[in-house]
């Protein structure tokens, strides 16, 4: 007998029971199979690597399983290179609706015809759907993947066709009685592609048949817990409740990065005992040196202008834009899953965080000569003193060019002293990076372990507050002071450092830029600022 399947964490696709722990996916959003239920149209979108065409994949399994419906996901990602070309596009999704229909091992009498009944370009996939439901002797739905590969006129199109179907069958004609659109775009930008302005209603859009727009969301930390007791159960290998916890906070939840996380530990770092929180960090600094496939397809999108328009006030601190367009931009860069929310505008999760600043950083880093390890100082700790002072004769040298080169021009400070800190701190130790709009402002932890004297392990904390004074604006050092303040008061540290960095027309010549002076906090905390 053929010993069973071993299961693994999932990093690389959609997921099936027989090879992969997974969390049942009708559990993960029980409102899509209501609505199937009620013959609706609605969509379903999330950013990629979330479980999508997983869920997809199971609805339509367990409902054609039941006997009453025939339902069929097929993808639409082929028809994006038909571009405009509606006809072609519509060749190409018959070919792949069938296709999928062929590879679903269903009876004969449930498939669709073939051949697709002759129709005029622009109306054969309405009427080829109209056709099979005619013949089927069970209710058919439509779940489409990858919707959002569908390009300017085709994408409108194929979506009149199916918005004339949905109407037409009050008046008696088949047509499929659900259809589930499923992408990576809310409701919002389908109107835009179909003609409709951002933030604006558009009575003609194919999508005034829609119910509802649904977003497939992360797992919550019992989920998290779930999903990593399926490989305990599997294995005997627990990961500790710290473990989980702290996948959490790395994660928020991002299905890809929980799972990729936990197949790093297991498989990649071939770690045989109980899963400790200090393993699952260390897994996340490998994927993030990895850059791997996940992570390259997000940051790659980080010079697209509409993605670049909503992170560089998150990086900067500075306050984001206010009209229409800026917030169709933020709902975009939500739906790729950079952002935790429309709102708050904060990056979704520490990980993403980490990413985008070293990914930014790059060009910085090579400029970096100095060598990590003679900041260590004889007893272990951390030089953190001897490093702003290096920092300071960098930004004499490099500051004017580097910030000339930087794309993210308004978030370049910020930019260029985390890629310093960070080629110098993470040969021993890391940082901790909190940033958001509005905030006037970027928190930075150095967390640095070392060995006491008699061998016992310590952690040295250093906290610093970046900040920028603007054309126009006061001197940030009394709210620079204050707000490090609340971070060492939330630390629980004595002492930090403030840099600030004159990016006015009037500051001082480059070749003098780089003081340090001793300030007093409204506590009466006595701590370093450092101005560039």
């Amino acid at each position: 007998m053929r010993p069973p399947r071993t299961r693994y964490f999932n990093t690389t696709g959609p997921c099936g029971p027989q090879h992969h722990y997974m969390l049942p996916p009708a559990q993960r959003l029980p409102q899509a199979r209501v609505l199937i239920e009620m013959d609706r149209y609605f969509v379903l979108h999330a950013p990629r690597q979330t479980g999508k065409t997983t869920m997809l994949r199971t609805q339509a399994s367990e409902l054609t399983a039941e006997g009453d419906v025939a339902a069929l996901m097929f993808s639409c990602e082929r028809a994006k290179s038909a571009g405009d070309d509606y006809a072609a596009a519509e060749t190409i999704l018959l070919k792949s609706l069938r296709e999928a229909a062929g590879r679903s091992g269903w009876p004969k009498k449930l498939l669709p015809p073939d051949p697709w009944p002759e129709a005029p370009a622009g109306t054969r996939f309405g009427s080829a759907l109209s056709e099979w439901c005619r013949r089927s002797p069970r209710r058919v739905v439509l779940l489409l993947d990858e919707i959002d590969a569908l390009q300017g006129n085709s994408m409108v199109s194929i979506l009149s066709q199916l918005r004339h179907g949905h109407n037409a069958r009050h008046e008696g004609q088949p047509f499929p009685a659900s259809v589930v659109l499923c992408g990576l775009r809310d409701l919002r930008d389908y109107k835009v592609a179909s003609g409709g302005e951002p933030g604006r209603s558009n009575p003609a859009s194919p999508f005034n048949i829609v119910a509802e727009s649904l977003r497939l969301g992360d797992f919550t930390a019992d989920e998290i817990a779930e999903l990593y007791d399926q490989h305990t159960e599997a294995t005997g290998q627990e990961f500790t409740k710290d473990a989980v916890e702290r996948v959490f906070e790395l994660t928020q939840g991002q299905p890809w990065l929980v799972n990729a996380l936990a197949h790093e530990v297991v498989f990649k770092m071939g770690v045989t005992g109980a899963v400790t929180a200090g393993q699952v960090e260390d897994a996340k600094e490998r994927l993030i040196r990895a850059r791997a496939t996940h992570l390259d397809a997000l940051v790659a999108r980080l010079h697209e202008p509409r993605v670049k328009r909503v992170i560089e006030p998150i990086v900067a601190g500075t306050s984001p834009g206010t009209d229409a367009a800026f917030d169709d931009d933020v709902s975009y860069v939500h739906d790729l899953g950079l952002l935790r929310g429309t709102r708050d505008m904060e990056i979704a999760n520490p990980i993403y965080r980490e990413v985008l600043l070293r990914v930014l950083g790059d060009r910085t880093e090579r400029f970096v000569k100095a060598d990590p390890h003679s900041f260590v100082l004889p007893d272990g700790r951390f030089d953190l003193p001897r490093l702003l002072q290096e920092f300071v004769v960098f930004w004499r040298e490099h500051g004017e060019v580097l910030i000339r080169q930087e794309g993210y021009h308004e978030a370049a400070c910020q930019i260029i002293l985390m890629a310093f800190l960070h080629r110098l701190v993470n040969g021993g130790g890391q940082l901790d990076r909190e940033y958001a709009a509005g905030t006037k402002r970027l928190d930075v932890l150095v967390r640095w372990p070392y060995t006491g004297l008699e061998g016992e392990r310590l952690l040295q904390r250093e906290a610093m507050e970046l900040k920028v004074w603007r054309a126009g604006r006061d001197d940030p050092l009394p709210e620079g002071l204050a707000q490090l303040d609340g971070y060492l008061d939330r630390l629980s540290l004595s002492t930090g450092v403030l840099v600030i960095f004159d990016r006015r027309p009037e500051a001082a010549p480059w070749r003098e830029r780089g003081s340090f002076e001793q300030a007093t906090t409204p506590s009466g905390r006595q701590v370093t600022v450092l101005r560039g």
